[in-house]
């Protein structure tokens, strides 16, 4: 069929089975409703139409109006195509963690983006829901969407999400497992599948950080707000959209869970989602393992993993955030110098002549030692140091090195990883080290590349 415009093709995501990436003599099955089937590539699109629908219903927006939100990339880019449609200008406050894919893809569309720090307490006049409150209150002709708090925000997922659900799988469907960020999914289409069967349960995954887990199980914050990596999921208050009388169970899940099946959700079943969807998918296997008899889990799948290809799919972001092992971060100093052939420590002294120095770098086939001065290390000198004064004949090979002596040693532990070790070589020092005898050991740039070209493979 023909469309009048991009809005009439939002929901009527389809419904994947998973094979790959879940346990193997599980019982159960795994269905993964994949939102990024939406034109926003998300399931946030749902609400921007009912969001923005809603607003005009009751006038609170009216032509021309800018449309203001707090939001963690997908309800936004869901708002900015509506109102690109609609003719509405856009105005968007992110935490600072959100992933520039999402950014440049909210200005693409025309809407002005705001940045606010992650680490703040929602109160905080720099929160992303404070600055979006405020907009709203000196931005004349606006109206702030409100994802969390907007009824009309569960009322969609009760209309068009479950629905959907309860129709492709028949009515077969044993658990309904969404995240919570703004909790309308949950909620919503959560209220509307126990409603035609009262049996089935609502599992919501939560992030290690996020205080949902908490209020759930105990009516209180136990463990203050902290920060993760997940985005769009978690929170650090209680949204009005999170209907906890329609949620049976709370999973936590780790940042590292998420982001490790993600990429196979991806490699091994062709489905690219984001962060959200893996973590979701995480909490329904270990949910899943308290059932013995066979049941059928329904997970939404938020969004697409194209929003997250600078971070989820970026090996360096992965290893720099501790999801992925790092060899330079997870060999130590002491793995290096154990590879080392190095006896004794090869050393030079300050009234030393240059002729004997040249020397001993030739006859221990090295090029460069440190140098003492009444037993202390007090520089180091290697044969560049040598050669250029020689050769243009500013130094004579009788002459004392301690002309040449240069201070950039610096001294290493045996525990120190060799991402550190690298830094102190970038920025110009030779490393030292007392090893477990007590035996000052001396460690070049040399030393670091021959040790990682034979010993990492990765």
């Amino acid at each position: 069929m023909i469309y009048d415009n991009i809005l009439e093709t939002i929901g009527n995501t389809p419904i994947v089975k998973l094979h790959k990436v879940v346990p193997k003599n599980s019982p159960h099955t795994f269905l993964a409703k994949l939102e990024y089937f939406n034109p926003g590539l998300s399931v946030k699109d749902r609400i921007a139409l009912a969001l923005i629908g809603g607003a005009e219903q009751r006038g609170d927006l009216k032509p021309g109006g800018t449309i203001i939100e707090a939001t963690s990339g997908n309800t936004g880019m869901g708002l900015a195509l509506v109102a690109a449609v609609k003719g509405y200008k856009a105005i968007f406050i992110m935490p600072d963690k959100v992933s520039e894919e999402k950014r440049a893809a909210l200005r693409a569309y025309g809407a002005k983006v705001v940045i606010t720090p992650t680490a703040v307490e929602p109160e905080d006049p720099r929160s992303y829901l404070s600055v979006s409150k405020k907009l709203a209150e000196i931005t004349p002709n606006s109206f702030l969407t409100n994802q969390y708090h907007n009824p009309d925000n569960a009322r969609q997922h009760y209309a068009t999400t479950g629905p959907e659900i309860w129709k492709q799988t028949n009515g077969k469907v044993d658990v309904f497992v969404a995240g919570a960020g703004t909790g309308g999914t949950v909620s919503g289409a959560g209220r509307f599948l126990k409603e035609k069967n009262p049996n089935l349960k609502v599992l919501c995954p939560d992030p290690v950080g996020s205080i949902l887990y908490d209020l759930f199980y105990y009516k209180e914050v136990r463990t203050g707000p902290q920060p993760y990596k997940v985005e769009g999921v978690g929170e650090d208050m209680l949204p009005d959209n999170v209907h906890m009388d329609i949620i049976d169970d709370f999973v936590q899940v780790e940042d590292k869970e998420s982001f490790h099946l993600v990429r196979e959700l991806v490699a091994k079943e062709g489905i690219c989602v984001g962060p959200s969807s893996a973590m979701a998918l995480a909490g329904a296997i270990k949910y899943s393992e308290q059932f013995k008899e066979p049941k059928t889990f329904v997970i939404m799948m938020a969004d697409s993993g194209r929003a997250y290809l600078s971070k989820a799919f970026n090996d360096d972001w992965m290893k720099d955030n501790g999801f992925m092992p790092s060899p330079m971060r997870s060999n130590t100093v002491k793995k290096l110098i154990q590879t080392l052939n190095q006896p004794e420590l090869i050393f030079a002294k300050v009234g030393q002549k240059v002729l004997e120095v040249v020397q001993l770098l030739k006859k221990h086939n090295i090029s460069q030692v440190p140098v003492y001065s009444e037993g202390e290390i007090v520089g180091i000198l290697d044969e560049s140091d040598l050669i250029f004064p020689l050769a243009t004949g500013k130094l004579k090979a009788d002459e004392p090195i301690i002309h040449l002596v240069k201070g950039n040693i610096i001294w290493v532990e045996e525990d120190d990883n060799l991402e550190s070790l690298s830094d102190h070589f970038q920025k110009g020092f030779i490393a030292l080290v007392k090893d477990s005898s007590g035996t000052t050991r001396l460690i070049t740039k040399i030393d670091l590349l021959d040790f990682i070209s034979n010993n990492v493979t990765q």
